[in-house]
C-alpha cells in the first residue's frame, strides 16, 4: 500500500533503525491525539513522546500532516479489508455492523482521527482508497457516477462517525450500522444492501 507520506516525497524505511524511528512517531502521534487535538500538536511533542531528535522527524516526514496521513491510511486500510469483504459475502448491513464495532471498540483512537483539526487529512485518505478498491459489484444505480457514489458514500460515512463520536454515547455501535447502512451504504448498492431474510 501506497501511503501518502511516500507520495510527499519520502521512501519507505529501509533498514532497522527507520522503522524503529517510524513506529516510534507514529506511536507516539496516536498518544498524543487521545490527548489533544491534531492542531494543537507540534512536531517537537511529537518528537519528545517518540523518544526521537527533531531532525529525526524531517528524515521520514517533511510536516506532521504527512505523518498523520501515514497514520490514517494504515487504519483505513484495516478498517476496508475487514469490512469490503463481508460486504460481498453477505450484506451491507453486516459490513456497517462490524465497521461500527471496530470504530466503537477502538473509539479513542477513531475520536481523535475525525476531530480537531484530523479529519479532513482522514477523509481525503478514507476517499483515496475508497476510489483504489476493485469495481465488481455491478451497481444498478448507471445514473449516478461511480465515482460520485464513492466520494458521496466515504464522505458521509465518515461524517455519521464523527457525529456519533462526538455524542454522548447514546447510540449504540448496532444502531449506528443500521442508520449508516439506510442512510448511506444500501442506498448506493443496491441490492447488495438487501439483508437476506429468511422464508416462512
Amino acid at each position: 500500500m501506497e501511503l501518502l507520506a511516500n507520495r510527499f516525497g519520502k521512501d519507505g524505511p529501509s533498514d532497522a533503525r527507520q522503522i524503529r524511528s517510524r513506529k516510534a512517531l507514529t506511536g507516539a502521534l496516536l498518544a498524543l491525539l487521545i490527548e489533544k487535538p491534531f492542531d494543537q500538536l507540534t512536531i517537537r511533542e511529537i518528537t519528545s513522546r517518540a523518544g526521537t531528535g527533531y531532525a529525526t522527524f524531517f528524515r521520514h516526514y517533511q510536516t506532521k500532516e504527512a505523518l498523520l496521513a501515514d497514520v490514517a491510511a494504515e487504519e483505513i486500510a484495516g478498517l476496508l479489508d475487514m469490512t469490503v469483504p463481508i460486504m460481498h459475502d453477505t450484506n451491507s448491513h453486516e459490513s456497517t455492523r462490524a465497521l461500527c464495532t471496530h470504530v466503537y471498540e477502538h473509539r479513542k483512537l477513531w475520536s481523535a482521527l475525525l476531530t480537531g483539526g484530523a479529519a479532513g487529512i482522514v477523509r481525503d485518505e478514507f476517499i483515496r482508497q475508497a476510489r483504489e478498491l476493485p469495481r465488481d459489484m455491478n451497481l444498478p444505480e448507471s445514473w449516478l457516477p461511480e465515482d460520485l457514489g464513492v466520494v458521496y458514500g466515504t464522505g458521509g460515512t465518515i461524517d455519521l462517525l464523527a457525529w456519533w463520536l462526538a455524542q454522548d454515547e447514546q447510540y449504540s455501535p448496532e444502531e449506528i450500522a443500521d442508520i449508516l447502512d439506510r442512510l448511506i451504504i444500501s442506498p448506493l448498492v443496491g441490492r447488495l444492501g438487501i439483508a437476506k431474510v429468511p422464508a416462512n
